[in-house]
């Protein structure tokens, strides 16, 4: 399995039993996994979204939108629950391209991306109970490979 390092963008090929271990990057040896949301950025995002074997949940924010800011305190709480799933963070106002290719009608959305495929998609600030079992209904759809 690939896991992308979320410092450096190194790819990491590790077993699926060293994904409970705290896998350090080969590159710059940082966690690998670090149970927090990650920025992704029109430089970095390809990457993540084309070799990364885990599953991502995207929030699509901005910083002047209130719901998104609301929100981002559950994000980060639920990141902080799943050991094998990419949460990530994209700033709609300094990465309009991405905004664009997401197709973004209203902000906060979330997105459950396997590699370039998308699994799910729901708009609107969410409380950590509802995030999390968003997550857990649509995690299934994932195939690891």
């Amino acid at each position: 399995m690939i896991v992308v390092c979320p410092t450096c963008t190194a790819k990491n090929r590790l077993e699926s039993a060293q994904l409970n271990d705290d896998p350090l990057c080969g590159q710059c040896r940082t966690i690998l996994l670090q149970k927090k949301p990650i920025e992704l950025n029109e430089k970095n995002f390809s990457t993540f979204i084309q070799y990364s074997d885990l599953p991502i949940v995207i929030d699509l924010w901005a910083d002047w939108c209130g719901p998104c800011k609301a929100m981002a305190p559950h994000f980060a709480h639920v990141a902080s629950q799943y050991q094998q799933v990419v949460f990530a963070k994209i700033n709609t106002e300094t990465n309009p391209r991405l905004s664009q290719a997401f197709h973004v009608r209203s902000i906060p959305t979330l997105v459950l991306m396997n590699k370039t495929t998308e699994l799910a998609r729901v708009s609107g600030a969410l409380k950590a109970t509802e995030l999390k079992q968003w997550v857990d209904q649509n995690i299934t759809k994932v195939s690891f490979t």
